[in-house]
């Protein structure tokens, strides 16, 4: 076999060759140690406890009558049966969780997840300096996902905040937050789509990342290259149950207009329609008219709310609010949502095949719909729908004594996926009776979430049973 010789000139331009080439692949890379050196001291480590009931029952075979490893609580949440010997119904156990968060100001307000502290019992903050104090809530929104927590501390390191609007596709991201409880750990990656709306979380247009997060990295911040803090690591899709999926944060603008409120009114109130949509499927589009299948479907109003009061009808399309597309259904909760309450909106709307404008004013979404103050909670949130007590005259009109009516659904809530309509007449929930709006809040807290629901409603003059699944 005949060996080829190269002459040494040769091989030394080779190498000069793929050393540059290296070099300047390396060049093209970003660096992020200036980026964590000057961020590093604004991100914080939340671990919170709560004391949870323990039921009595037969522990997950795989674990051998042990423990269930608080990794698997995570992803599953609370519903494992507790093992065998560990006491009956009733007894508390103290739980923990751990997640990131990071500071908003020098006098002590922090930004986290909602799902990091809630129903803790106790939260405590572990700063840069290894201090560790205990926080106050000062408020959290559970359909952004965003808390506002409060240290006693002052001169703390605050992180810039960016402007997420000016986010663009493929762009480098880093995050910094405290995965599986390790302080400080950084991953990077880019943005991989903007404007992601993910099931039951109508309100927020997530920004979808391929930036390793885990558990523990909820409420932690996402930096651009200029260090600036432009979301909130929220949460993964993922099969494995690790950080091999997608990742979605909350842009910064979204979640500071939240905090903003938190901090000066302890909740968050956002503009009400009044009306039940659907998407507009590519028949429907032609069906009315239109050339694309875009824009929210009208299905149904609230007779009293804003949309019937300003002259929409069902069968209207709305394909823009003040100038902004409505390019799906998704799409109109969050444009609505984000409008002051008794603000005029103009909807675009197809009608009868032609485009027509209407001008509403937007009402309040009602107490149950809105961020909770503290450790004030209503569990009618869990379903997602506002209700009222019935009259003499309905309940003796449709032959019940109890019942309550349904007067506002959240878009993409449990309610409005087990087909729940505003205007229904809740009778039952769970073989449970349902008298009144505080009898509805007692049922809702006690039903488990593990399993499908049976709910009785009358609607149109006839009975039937819907089926809704609790997160």
């Amino acid at each position: 076999m005949k060996r080829l010789v190269l002459p040494s000139a040769l091989w030394l331009c080779m190498a000069t060759l793929l050393m540059i080439g290296q070099n300047a692949y390396a060049y093209n890379l970003p660096n992020f140690t200036e980026l964590v050196e000057e961020a590093a001291p604004g991100v914080v480590n939340i671990s919170t406890s709560r004391t949870v009931q323990r039921s009595s029952g037969p522990s997950m075979g795989g674990f051998g009558g042990q423990e269930i490893p608080e990794i698997f609580r995570h992803f599953f949440g609370d519903s494992f049966p507790a093992p065998p010997g560990s006491g009956g119904q009733g007894r508390g156990e103290e739980r923990q969780s751990l997640g990131s968060g990071f500071v908003i100001s020098d006098d002590g307000y922090i930004m986290t997840n909602a799902h990091v502290v809630q129903d803790a019992d106790e939260i405590l903050v572990r700063l840069n300096d290894h201090r560790e104090l205990s926080a106050e809530l000062v408020g959290s929104d559970a359909q952004t996902d965003v808390a506002l927590l409060k240290i006693d501390a002052s001169e703390l390191p605050v992180l810039n905040l960016g402007n997420s609007d000016d986010l663009k596709v493929g762009e480098w991201v880093a995050a910094i937050g405290s995965p599986f409880g390790f302080d400080h750990s950084v991953t990077a990656g880019i943005i991989s789509a903007i404007n992601r709306t993910l099931p039951r979380d109508a309100y927020v247009p997530f920004i979808q990342t391929d930036v390793a997060i885990n558990p523990g990295n909820s409420g932690g911040p996402l930096f651009n290259l200029d260090g600036e803090v432009v979301g909130i690591n929220s949460q993964i899709f993922t099969r494995s149950g690790g950080f091999m999926g997608l990742s979605f944060a909350i842009p910064i603008n979204v979640a500071m207009d939240v905090a903003d409120q938190l901090r000066e009114e302890g909740r968050v109130d956002r503009g009400w329609l009044g009306v039940m949509i659907q998407p507009v499927s590519q028949d429907l589009a032609e069906s009315f008219g239109m050339e694309n299948a875009s824009g929210a479907l009208i299905a149904d109003l609230d007779p009293e709310g804003p949309a019937a009061q300003g002259g929409l009808r069902a069968g209207d399309v709305i394909t823009g609010v003040n100038g902004e597309e409505v390019d799906r259904s998704s799409t109109l909760p969050r444009l609505i949502g984000r409008v002051t309450p008794g603000s005029d909106v103009e909807l675009t709307l197809m009608r009868d095949g032609e485009e027509v404008t209407e001008t509403v004013a937007l009402g309040h979404w009602p107490d149950s719909e809105v961020a909770t103050q503290g450790d004030e909670s209503n569990n009618q949130v869990r379903l997602g729908i506002s209700v009222a007590e019935l009259d003499d005259a309905m309940r003796e009109r449709l032959n019940i004594e109890g019942g309550v009516a349904v007067r506002q659904i959240e878009p993409g809530s449990v309610a409005a996926q087990a087909g729940l309509h505003v205007g229904d007449v809740l009778v039952s929930v769970d073989h449970r009776s349902v008298s009144s709006p505080d009898e509805l809040l007692d049922i809702v807290e006690q039903l488990p979430s593990d399993r499908a629901i049976p709910v009785r409603v009358y609607r149109e003059g006839r009975s039937l049973f819907l089926a809704l699944r609790l997160e």
